[in-house]
């Protein structure tokens, strides 16, 4: 049965990454077609195409290497400014990348679509046209975060005990046998699961933040008033010290961090967290979903796309660490990227555990959508293959001919990003290469979510 499960969580996550690449492609495609540009390829994968069918003047397929997706649009790139020395012989190897990439732009253009190609269209459709693409991710990802914030809710803890924990056990030990152990002040106290802490210490614990904070300020005797059966009872406990994970002023466990400001990890690759020690009583507040208002929902979507952003920045110092766990045996974090194999293994991982529907649901979700956030952040920046170099092409276009009308000159040229083609093949070979490591990595020593 986990088995099974495994299979299925792989299967829905490649399903669920294949449907957001064709959605970003989806965004291309139907603004190019509104702007009139012809398309002549959708696909979704790069190599060999699989399956295909041919609808108008474009093909719509999947092709082998589910790595990404494009869309084929004619004459992506301006024609050249010939001058008198623009003979073959005269023309650097790196003018000849341009002319060959430009010539591949033409190659599906026919006499009838001349009016038909991309670089014709106003600088403005151009941004649109591409910047499309990555907006149709912030929309699935917006979509999929509406229906787990405010449809399936997150997890809040509450006053009321879920667990009551017998015996003082160290932390990280296997002690099952409490015979030898001192009792938890809670278990020393009479403290029942499904209880509800009403007030600790005289002051009222309307919400878990309130009554931990209360619990953790505590030593010695203290009064805790529980609510069970609807009565309340006045309870003393004897509250101990014990060293716990630190938390802030809203609860939240606080992580060590090293003198540049980076995550600590322990040997397993979890994050190591602050401890303080602090009043224990050795309870486990029960937790419930709840949902979140739009406001609350797009603050979270906000705080995940500031979290996709940092990730994106501190890519580059993660490749030795990936290089790492591919080759060298080296552990790997929790944080580390993961490619395709990666997180379709994550999502069979989920899957396998048996959690609650709602909780397996939650995860994936979140996921996904955060995989979606990382498109739109990525294909945003301002290089070419991705859509931002495109877009920076068009703006700085846009810009010119601003200027050159501000000042009545005559309109330049279009941008010639065919110039910038040498760089896309070093952009191109750096992300394959990457690929390559990160798919060892992820078949060899894979991230794991659950120990």
């Amino acid at each position: 049965m986990v088995a099974l499960m495994t299979v299925v969580g792989i299967v829905l996550f490649v399903f669920g990454l294949l449907f957001s690449i064709a959605w970003h492609e989806l965004g291309h495609l139907s603004t190019a077609k509104m702007f009139g540009i012809k398309c002549t390829e959708y696909m979704v994968g790069f190599g060999r195409t699989l399956w295909s069918f041919r609808r108008g003047d474009t093909e719509y397929g999947i092709k082998a290497v589910p790595l990404g997706g494009f869309v084929r649009m004619v004459g992506m790139l301006p024609p050249a400014r010939r001058t008198a020395d623009d003979s073959p012989r005269r023309l650097s190897r790196w003018r000849a990348m341009a002319e060959d990439a430009r010539e591949a732009s033409y190659v599906e253009l026919s006499p009838e679509d001349q009016d038909r190609q991309f670089y014709q269209r106003a600088p403005w459709k151009r941004l649109i046209v591409m910047f499309a693409g990555p907006a149709m991710n912030v929309i699935l990802a917006a979509i999929l975060l509406a229906v787990l914030f405010m449809g399936i809710g997150v997890p809040r803890s509450t006053t009321e005990i879920g667990l009551v924990n017998e015996c003082m056990v160290p932390v990280g030990s296997s002690i099952t046998d409490c015979t030898d152990v001192p009792p938890t002040p809670a278990a020393e106290a009479g403290i029942l699961p499904g209880d509800v802490i009403v007030s600790v210490g005289g002051e009222s614990t309307p919400d878990w933040n309130t009554a931990n904070r209360q619990i953790r300020e505590s030593l010695g005797s203290t009064e805790v008033v529980v609510e069970r059966d609807g009565e309340r009872l006045p309870l003393d406990v004897d509250v101990v010290e014990n060293e716990l994970p630190a938390r802030d002023a809203e609860g939240e466990i606080l992580y060590e961090t090293d003198a540049d400001g980076e995550p600590v990890y322990d040997d397993e690759g979890y994050r190591v967290y602050r401890t303080e020690t602090v009043g224990f009583l050795g309870i486990v507040f029960a937790q419930e979903r709840a949902p979140l208002t739009v406001g609350e929902s797009a603050a979270e979507m906000g705080s995940m796309m500031v979290g996709v952003g940092e990730a994106l920045i501190a890519l580059p110092s993660k490749v030795p660490e990936v290089f790492g766990a591919a080759f060298l045996g080296e552990e790997r974090n929790q944080d580390s990227p993961v490619g395709i194999v990666g997180i379709s293994r994550i999502g069979g991982e989920i899957m396998a555990q048996g959690l609650p529907v709602a909780d397996t649901a939650a995860i994936m979700l979140q996921i996904l959508a955060g995989v979606n956030l990382f498109l739109f952040a990525f294909n945003m920046l301002p290089i070419l293959p991705l859509d931002g170099g495109h877009m920076a092409g068009a703006l700085w276009e846009w810009l010119k001919r601003g200027w050159a009308k501000l000042f009545r000159r005559p309109e330049p040229a279009p941008v010639d990003v065919a110039m910038l083609t040498p760089v896309a093949y070093v952009v191109v070979a750096c992300f394959l290469v990457f690929s390559v490591v990160l798919l060892v990595a992820d078949l060899f020593n894979p991230v794991r979510l659950f120990g």
